[in-house]
């Protein structure tokens, strides 16, 4: 019997971060909640009981069932049906396991039928499911669109529909269109208002991820004469008033049980969300936020994925009278694999523990006045927060792509065919890298950061902490690589030409991330050498490595040629 999240040491390591009392006693409200909830924990060891035991769950239900059934979702997958979608069987199996289970809302109030979970372990469990079928996931991780309607629905919406995704309900983000993928300013779906208050929706959406949900959450364009993002309003489409059909399902070369829908609305009832004119200028950018997020895990349960195809493979693969990973071309690739996998995971929880802080003082802020002090780290967790979404998400599916490779790379012939995982592994790694906003967009989101210098003030927060003394040579070189960092930064921006930081932009992000992660594994390490010790020490020298490198090419490069790279 496999158990995802128990065979996972690390998954525990990262659930019991020293912040995570600081979360739970803010999440629970000094654990206010016990007499009104028998499941209400009532100090912080039985919250993280709690989290231990439902993601016990989520391990065993991966394990046993969704992971198995991959391979068959994968060369079944959905069909469109008189205008609805059939999941593949297997895809309806996972489905009602979790819906029993009662995974479904887990970061929702528990008044709404949630288990009110931080989303640190919620993104845990999206770490897990995706290591058994990243399609999958695409359909129980929408529940996180939840949060939005939370965030930002009256309180009469937020009954009625988050209640419903807590039972079980599917949800989607209906927001990209054949003429609006990355642009979302140039959204035409029409929404009209009628005389009785209620609004109808009319257009095609396309691409939408598991497109034929119970409830649906619509960028339209409600403000007529308009064609930027200031005419945009969300809004809440529930499939049970009808109106919305499914032209087709795209032919994808991944995540085959993700239905990925093309949907026309006819005079689709809808509710608005929120106040009109917020729906890209705030609502989406939220709701962006916390699907980048779910896509970093995803990219790290890949990752996960794909290293353990890779290393059963290599032990068992015998050439020339011994294993393949007794051959150092091979366990280089395996070890560099798990360095990328550990990197981008710690990243991913360093990021969610902001993400946590950052959103409970807000919905703390609903209910009182924060406090100077509350304020003050409100505003500390979120710049952090939004520092470090579009570094995880960016380098985190990049490296779950190279991982997917490598995996391929190490089964060698095998790997091209569809007899072992790695194959579809890599088709759904793909996708990471693409959808909600491609890697590139991700740059565009954090260079500021690299310019402003939040991401230099965080890694002067990680040189501040304890680490062990065997680590300290490599603290040394890295400020050396951190100056390094500054003197690139400088260098560019001092040019002062927009279009020469947008053509470094990529490297100087890259630098960033690098010397970030190789920090927080040498954190890691220092609080567990045993699971760690390896993988900081290669990551700390892939990092160097790939810091020098883009060092070297920026101080190398003259401004002028950047026209060059205009000729293609």
């Amino acid at each position: 019997m496999a158990n995802f999240y128990n065979d996972n040491p690390a998954l525990k390591h990262h659930l019991t971060h020293p912040l995570m009392g600081k979360i739970v006693a803010l999440k629970e409200r000094n654990f206010t909640e016990a007499d009104k909830f028998d499941y209400a924990p009532f100090n912080f060891d039985d919250a993280m009981d709690s989290y231990d035991k439902v993601l016990d769950i989520v391990g065993e239900i991966t394990g046993n069932i969704i992971a198995p059934n991959a391979e068959a979702v994968d060369h079944q997958g959905p069909q469109v049906i008189d205008g609805r979608v059939k999941y593949a069987d297997a895809t309806a199996e996972n489905l009602d396991a979790c819906r029993k289970a009662g995974l479904m809302g887990m970061a929702m109030p528990r008044r709404f039928g949630g288990l009110n979970f931080p989303i640190t372990p919620y993104i845990m469990a999206a770490d897990i499911v995706s290591r058994a079928d990243a399609g999958f996931e695409n359909l129980w991780g929408l529940q996180d669109c939840a949060e939005t309607i939370y965030e930002f629905a009256d309180e009469d919406q937020k009954s009625r529909f988050i209640s419903r995704v807590c039972e079980g309900e599917t949800m989607s983000m209906d927001l990209t269109e054949p003429d609006a993928g990355s642009d979302l300013q140039s959204v035409m779906l029409k929404a009209t208002e009628h005389p009785d208050g209620t609004w109808r929706l009319n257009g095609v959406k396309r691409f939408i991820t598991n497109g034929d949900s119970d409830i649906h959450l619509v960028l339209a364009r409600s403000e007529d004469g308009t064609k930027d993002g200031r005419g945009l309003s969300m809004f809440i489409y529930d499939k049970r008033d009808g109106g919305v059909t499914v032209r087709r399902i795209e032919n994808k070369m991944g995540i085959k049980g993700s239905p990925t829908c093309e949907l026309v609305y006819r005079n689709a009832k809808a509710e608005l969300c929120g106040s009109r004119k917020l729906g890209l200028i705030k609502y989406v950018m939220a709701l962006m936020n916390g699907a980048r997020l779910g896509i970093a895990a995803q990219s790290v349960g890949i990752s996960e994925a794909a290293y353990r195809e890779a290393l059963s493979y290599a032990r068992d693969r015998k050439q020339f009278g011994k294993a393949i990973i007794e051959f150092p071309a091979v366990y280089e690739i395996l070890s560099v694999m798990k360095a990328k996998l550990e990197a981008s995971r710690s990243l991913l929880y360093e990021c969610s523990r902001f993400v946590d802080i950052y959103k409970i003082y807000d919905d703390i802020a609903k209910e009182r006045p924060l406090t100077p002090e509350e304020r003050k780290e409100a505003k500390y967790y979120s710049k952090f927060a939004d520092a470090c979404t579009p570094l995880v998400k960016g380098l985190g599916s990049e490296y779950a792509n190279q991982n997917a490779y490598d995996a391929i790379q190490i089964h060698g012939g095998s790997g091209f065919m569809k007899d072992y995982a790695c194959e579809r592994i890599y088709r759904d790694a793909r996708i990471t890298s693409i959808y909600e906003g491609t890697t590139q967009l991700q740059v565009v989101a954090a260079i500021r950061h690299v310019t402003t210098g939040t991401y230099l003030n965080l890694i002067r927060t990680y040189e501040a902490q304890e680490i062990g003394h065997t680590y300290k040579p490599l603290r040394d070189e890295l400020a050396r690589l951190t100056a390094t960092y500054e003197e690139c930064v400088k260098k560019v921006t001092e040019a002062n030409d927009p279009a020469y930081l947008d053509f470094m932009a990529r490297r100087l992000v890259e630098m960033a991330g690098n010397i970030i992660m190789s920090h927080l594994l040498i954190l890691d390490a220092s609080r567990n050498a045993d699971l760690f010790d390896a993988s900081a020490r290669v990551y700390f020298n892939l990092a160097q490595a790939e810091v020098n490198k883009h060092a070297d090419f920026i101080n190398r490069f003259n401004p002028a040629e950047t026209t060059l790279y205009k000729q293609a």
